[in-house]
């Protein structure tokens, strides 16, 4: 009976979805999404190999800008190719457990590029307000342990999310309504009691996102405090503006996904085309923006861009 079971578990698809009423110009609209994949992948990996290479760059505030290059190759990587499959081949239809697999992987990255913005704020913080104790604080054993525990929180957390999927029954139409598997939205496929997902979902959300933005705001309530205690007004626009990429970087990553969990939780009257494009800024946008944010604002890591290019 289990057999059975197990294969009518097998047999059951997801159908994705591209841009509803537009498939006849799936092929011309995949046109600048296949531009903003190959941007995203050859930005963020000049960035790394530049920070790998440099010697001058391996500071703390560029260990961690690779480690947000990193997160989002990984979110670009898991996610894009499915919805480029949508639409150049209109190749629509993901198995439960590739579904499950991609639901990993999403939270998973979204909440480590979560906690290394959090890293980020706190590298700003500590840059600022103790200068001189800078490098002796965020020394590469204390980074690296900071690293380690970003992604075992992150694993802990995620790792009982496919197994909780795994235990509904799949008995609907199994439309979703983006071009990746979102956690939130699987889970309302299945025709079994979905309390308890849901309510270790919105607890894993607010002890990651949640308590990290909390952090972030209270590192920039610190940061503002002492920018304003410096008699110079120079000194305090140059304080405040190392942290304009860095603001920058957090509005484009939680804007959509604060959005996208509220809409999908608690908005069921929201227009399906505002999650359609939430859906899509929220894995497009910033691993386009960052790199482009970053190296705009830094004159080190743009002059190095450059001289890179020019050989």
């Amino acid at each position: 009976m289990s057999a059975v079971n197990d294969t009518k578990f097998n047999s059951v698809v997801f159908l994705l979805t591209g841009i509803p009423g537009q498939e006849d110009f799936h092929l011309w609209i995949s046109v600048p999404f296949c531009l903003i994949y190959v941007i995203s992948i050859v930005g963020n990996s000049v960035i790394l190999f530049i920070i790998k290479t440099d010697p001058t760059l391996h500071e703390p505030m560029y260990i961690f800008l690779s480690m947000l290059v990193i997160t989002d190759l990984g979110l670009s990587i898991c996610t894009i190719p499915t919805t480029l499959g949508i639409l150049l081949f209109n190749s629509r239809e993901i198995s439960l457990y590739a579904c499950f697999t991609q639901v990993f992987f999403i939270d998973f990255l979204s909440y480590i590029e979560s906690s290394v913005l959090f890293l980020m704020a706190f590298d700003r913080f500590i840059a600022i307000s103790v200068p001189l104790r800078y490098a002796s604080i965020l020394t590469p054993p204390r980074i690296a342990k900071m690293g380690l525990v970003v992604v075992l929180r992150s694993v802990v957390l995620i790792f009982p999310l496919p197994f909780l999927l795994k235990q509904f029954r799949y008995c609907r139409a199994n439309v979703l309504s983006h071009s990746y598997c979102l956690h939130q939205e699987v889970m309302k496929m299945a025709c079994s009691d979905i309390t308890v997902n849901n309510i270790y979902g919105l607890s894993i959300k607010l002890l990651t996102v949640g308590l990290d933005s909390l952090l972030i705001f209270f590192s920039y309530v610190m940061i503002l405090k002492t920018v304003l205690s410096v008699a110079s007004h120079v000194e305090c626009f140059r304080a405040l503006s190392t942290c304009v990429s860095h603001l920058c970087a957090i509005m484009l990553f939680y804007l959509p996904h604060i959005g996208l969990s509220v809409i999908h939780r608690f908005g069921n009257r929201s227009s399906h085309l505002l999650q359609i494009f939430l859906g899509y800024i929220y894995v497009l946008v910033p691993p386009l923006m960052n790199p482009i944010v970053y190296s705009m604002k830094s004159k080190h890591l743009r002059a190095r861009i450059i001289r890179v290019f020019l050989k």
